[in-house]
């Protein structure tokens, strides 16, 4: 079990860590621009402080009895899997040709997948 969850929170507090760090950076390879401070707040926001939630969750559930620990990373499971699921209805409404997108929904799924065989 610790074997699938760590690695899916450490991808999660890397992306937490850099955008709180470099908004503008994290979100360039998407072709975003971030270019007022409210943006760039709700960048920090969403794919900051959230992910780095997510990777805390995640981190703290390896303390829990195997039981309980099961419906954080259901919760993990379920936002990874939200994530690669709106991207790829996003793709389909919009074909993007960016191979960052298809890098972003393989570990997004990837890291769902893993949390939900960790349960």
């Amino acid at each position: 079990m610790t074997i699938l969850i760590i690695p899916v929170a450490i991808v999660f507090a890397l992306l937490g860590i850099a955008a709180l760090a470099s908004p503008r950076h994290v979100l360039a390879p998407l072709e975003l621009d971030v270019a007022t401070p409210t943006a760039r707040t709700e960048v920090r926001a969403v794919y900051g402080g959230l992910s780095i939630a997510v990777a805390a969750v995640l981190l703290a559930s390896l303390g829990l009895p195997a039981g309980d620990a099961r419906g954080v990373l259901l919760a993990g499971a379920v936002l990874s899997l939200g994530m690669s699921g709106g991207r790829l209805f996003g793709w389909l409404l919009e074909p993007v040709r960016a191979p960052v997108t298809w890098a972003l929904l393989a570990l997004e799924a990837g890291g769902g997948a893993a949390l939900l065989l960790a349960r």
